[in-house]
């Protein structure tokens, strides 16, 4: 019987159409990828400092170095912990609100503001911006499959460097061939920002995250995470012994406490604690130091911008590089540290030596290209061995240790409390630091060395090489002596058969 053409038809399968996953997912990328790409349109950021200490301001040096900029390390050392169990426990989209409200208010005191107290405020407000980054660079793993995050997470960061990219040069070509002054700059940066607090507010809040909001999830069989791991002796359906903040945080710390014992855990997290507080102490400063080197009230001649958006594209381009770097990490990590940190040592003394402010703008292109290389590298090496809630705990570790070493160099070589440095011995003093760095890497490399050539001595030594001719000697000889000896064994019984023959011949 043949069938209708109706039938027909409704056997025929339909034509696949397009995946509403996948399409929702390539909105929520570009979405995300264009809020993050905004969000750093700050131009007039890279000439923050000559706007302080210039006519429209008109701060002392001594008060930027001494009283406004170590604000920055104690209040974000301050709100640093808050912001992160925040992002986490309201689930990530109110915290990239606050972050823009934050921006804004940077810009409506750097535009209002006229006294000490309104730039510290400031300060603070830009702290929670910084400490705010947690939550974009977290945000995309409550919100797709893991299979999904290495390329997203590529995204948003070449979306992140993007816009700093642009932000800088925009800035730079603004005050250099446009003739705009740093207030006009300043005004434009608040608009760019208002327009980023807008996109914030449309942002797409997930139902879960990394440790708070986990239930939904593991209900509905979610892939099983660290976090489930250690709650698997809780059974289906029973409740869990107390609130997450009375065990799963103590569960987590016990097992970083076991993961710890691994030397390359330990390792980069110490070189991430110790290099990056002087990093961004060398950051947070040169600007000043460049208003040193090149006093001048002439704006178009101040290419702040220029040198920012140079260090960032050689970051990336570091950054991008150290993942084709393929060796064994085991026993040349330490040497490579120290070779790196003994280059930032190098250009640090650069920036203090020098009188000529284009050196001074290649040493810090230079410094700053040489750590974002390690820091893929140690992202790399710390993440490699432990879970999605591990690693973020332990960055968060890191971050937090690091941060009270940058408030402590602060308080006693910054701060007018302290020794109350200028910025030009600041700088000596950071030189110094990455060469006891640098010395303590070297030591470690060596003793790393000697370690390996002395087990590579007690190792068996490895077989001679022979000609062909010795080898064809040798296994003639190995067949013969193997012939004889095969030979041996069938001689017993023969013997032990005459000596039983004997006693059958006398009887």
């Amino acid at each position: 019987m043949v069938p209708s053409s109706h039938a027909a038809e409704k056997q025929m399968p339909a034509e696949p159409g397009p995946d509403p996953e996948l399409k929702s997912w390539r909105c929520l990328v570009f979405y995300l990828c264009f809020y993050g790409f905004m969000v750093q349109l700050r131009p007039g950021e890279s000439f923050i400092t000559p706007y302080l200490l210039g006519p429209d301001k008109n701060f002392t040096r001594e008060q930027v170095t001494n009283e406004i900029t170590p604000v920055l390390s104690y209040s974000y050392l301050a709100v640093l912990v808050p912001v992160f169990l925040l992002t986490d426990y309201l689930r990530y989209t109110p915290v990239l609100v606050l972050q823009s409200l934050s921006y804004v208010s940077v810009w409506l005191l750097l535009w209002l503001g006229r006294s000490v107290l309104h730039m510290q405020l400031m300060e603070l407000f830009y702290s929670v911006t910084m400490a705010a980054r947690i939550a974009y660079s977290s945000y995309i793993f409550s919100l797709v499959r893991p299979a999904r995050y290495q390329r997203m997470a590529g995204h948003s960061r070449a979306a992140t460097l993007l816009g700093v990219f642009t932000s800088s040069v925009l800035g730079q070509l603004l005050v250099s061939a446009g003739g705009v002054s740093f207030s006009t700059l300043n005004y434009v940066s608040l608009g760019l920002l208002a327009f980023s607090l807008v996109l914030a507010l449309f942002l797409k809040r997930p139902r879960r995250s990394l440790f708070f909001n986990r239930d939904a999830p593991v209900c509905r069989g979610a892939a099983p995470s660290e976090l489930g791991r250690m709650n698997a002796d809780a059974g289906p359906g029973r409740a869990p012994r107390g609130a997450w903040r009375d065990w799963t945080l103590v569960r987590m710390l016990r097992e970083l406490g076991r993961n710890v014992r691994s030397p390359q855990l330990r390792l980069w997290s110490l070189w991430w604690v110790f290099n990056s507080a002087a990093y961004y102490l060398v950051v947070y400063y040169v600007h000043i130091l460049w208003n040193v080197v090149h006093p001048t009230t002439d704006s178009t001649s101040v290419y702040n911008g220029g040198a920012d958006a140079a260090s960032t594209l050689l970051g990336a381009i570091t950054s991008f590089s150290a993942g084709f770097v393929k060796i064994h990490w085991a026993l040349w990590a330490k040497l490579v540290i120290a070779g790196v940190t003994a280059l930032q040592a190098m250009l640090v003394f650069l920036m203090y030596s020098t009188s000529n402010i284009w050196l001074c703008y290649l040493a810090f292109v230079l410094f700053r290209g040489a750590y974002q290389f390690l820091v893929p590298i140690a992202t790399f090496q710390i993440a490699s061995s432990l879970s999605k809630e591990l690693c973020a705990l332990v960055f968060g570790v890191n971050t937090f240790l690091a941060t009270v070493l940058k408030t402590i160099i602060t308080l006693i070589v910054s701060d007018k409390r302290g020794l109350g440095l200028p910025v030009h011995s600041q700088f000596l003093v950071y030189f110094v630091y990455f060469l006891v760095l640098f010395g303590v890497y070297l030591l470690g490399a060596m003793l790393v060395a000697l370690q390996h050539f002395q087990a590579s001595r007690r190792a068996p030594p490895p077989p001679e090489l022979r000609s062909p001719a010795e080898e064809k000697a040798m296994q003639v000889l190995s067949e013969q002596d193997s012939g004889l000896s095969s030979l041996q064994p069938e001689a017993l019984p023969l013997a032990s058969q005459e000596q039983n023959q004997q006693p059958e011949a006398k009887a």
